[in-house]
């Protein structure tokens, strides 16, 4: 039998495990011999367990930092490196290709037939072409809209799994103590609660094919709510791609975001109330020469603070969705805009206050300024998060907190001023609608009588 090709696959903990369960845990063609990490803290130095990798791999497989894949190459003697993260510039990919190509190994980009997983039920994805463009928002009123006509909306959320892997193999969450029993990160929390809040049941984890077939027992319709403008794991009879006109162009300047616009059935133009009027019509242009039979909406996604007077006329704290301005590259976020309408005497730059894992983050992004991104992948990190919080009303003069995170941040926090939560729905102007957009895809759909 010939050798096996020996693999390398680069990841951030979700896509990259993806990947490696649909095309390589059974491949006796392939053998991977590691993934790379990058994007997420502390998930190197790791393996992926020998229960989810398979009986192909009874030691698992070790997962190290990207920033070792020269000498991986030459240690491991990979003949193949397959890229498995998103939300990363088309240039960034071919530099990365380069260093790969360099060290003598061939450069790979698994399509969406080999990595998604069917089901037999109805499904629709919504993905994005960039992180923070309002995709959450956008699932969350499809989901509205199918749960209203009495349809049952399993939501299949894009993998975080930055714990015990092979506790995480399938997740199921129906309650706000499930977050808690799960043991979820600020980032899980702010996928995963507006959902449960809405009364829909989330499912995320390592191994989809499992996850589908788990949903699948408790819907009537999967939809997919995709994150870091990721494919979407589950074929779809209706994809629907949300992007941002405030940065027009990125639409077909990030990998897999341009692949998203180009299978979108319907892409919303979200943010089209703060954006300016061309940059608007450049991504309605742009989508039009890619994908010109899709079907467009134009949406604003308007913050709106539970109480504005807590806001007006104080120096105001914004308090974030962290990976919007990490991944997403955006200074700021719903609460800093949220605190600017509401009449926010200013908006205090949280830099100087940083206290540790924060000083990394605002030094490797060095375009937030006056926002403060709600990391908490660990309790180190929440620490941190909290005594920046402290520092920043106790020496920066901080009287009021917008809360612009999509969860009760005051669950994990104590904000020991003023504050309130920036919310933000997705508003759809004019024709076609929402609902118009979906029924093609509603009439496909059998609702099930409730078991007893």
């Amino acid at each position: 039998m010939a050798s096996r090709i020996r693999t390398l696959i680069l990841g951030a903990a979700g896509r990259d495990f993806h990947n490696f369960n649909m095309v390589f845990r059974e491949d006796d063609g392939s053998e991977v011999v590691a993934f790379t990490a990058q994007q997420i803290p502390n998930i190197t130095n790791r393996r992926y367990p020998p229960a989810l990798a398979g009986p192909l791999y009874p030691d698992g497989i070790p997962i190290h930092p990207e920033s070792e894949l020269e000498s991986l190459i030459a240690e491991f003697e990979v003949e193949r490196c397959v890229m498995a993260y998103s939300d990363i510039s088309h240039e960034e990919v071919m530099h990365l290709a380069s260093r790969v190509n360099a060290a003598r190994a061939d450069f790979a980009l698994l399509g969406t037939r080999r990595t998604q997983v069917r089901s037999w039920l109805p499904s629709v994805s919504v993905v994005a072409s960039r992180t923070g463009a309002g995709k959450s928002q956008t699932a969350r009123a499809v989901a509205a809209h199918l749960r209203s006509l009495g349809i049952r909306v399993g939501i299949l959320r894009h993998p975080m799994p930055y714990g015990d892997l092979e506790a995480q193999a399938v997740q199921r969450f129906a309650h706000a103590d499930d977050l808690d029993r799960h043991q979820v990160t600020i980032e899980e929390r702010e996928e995963y609660e507006p959902h449960l809040e809405a009364g829909s049941i989330v499912w995320a984890g390592v191994d989809y094919a499992r996850i589908v077939r788990a949903a699948e027992a408790e819907a009537d319709v999967l939809l997919w709510d995709g994150g870091n403008n990721d494919t979407s794991f589950l074929a779809s009879q209706l994809t629907i791609c949300v992007v941002d006109p405030h940065r027009a162009g990125d639409e077909v300047r990030y990998h897999p975001g341009e692949t998203n616009l180009r299978v979108a059935q319907v892409v919303v133009v979200n943010k089209v109330d703060s954006a300016h009027p061309e940059q608007v019509f450049a991504v309605r242009e742009t989508i039009r020469r890619v994908r010109p039979d899709t079907v467009i909406l134009e949406a604003a996604s308007p913050p709106v603070p539970d109480d504005p007077e807590i806001l007006r006329s104080r120096r105001v704290l914004a308090l974030e969705d962290g990976p919007t301005l990490t991944h997403g590259g955006m200074p700021h976020g719903a609460g800093w805009l949220g605190a600017r309408r509401a009449g926010a005497k200013e908006l205090v730059d949280p830099r100087p206050f940083a206290h540790g894992a924060l000083k990394e983050t605002f030094r490797a992004y060095p375009h937030i300024s006056a926002a403060l991104p709600a990391m908490g992948y660990g309790e180190a990190q929440i620490r941190d998060l909290q005594a920046t919080l402290e520092t920043a009303c106790r020496e920066g003069g901080v009287e009021a907190v917008a809360v612009g995170t999509p969860i009760d941040i005051s669950r994990l926090l104590d904000i020991p001023v003023p504050h309130t939560r920036i919310r933000y729905d997705l508003q759809v102007l004019g024709r076609p609608t929402l609902e118009e957009a979906l029924a093609p895809f509603v009439t496909e759909v059998t609702p099930v009588p409730p078991r007893d």
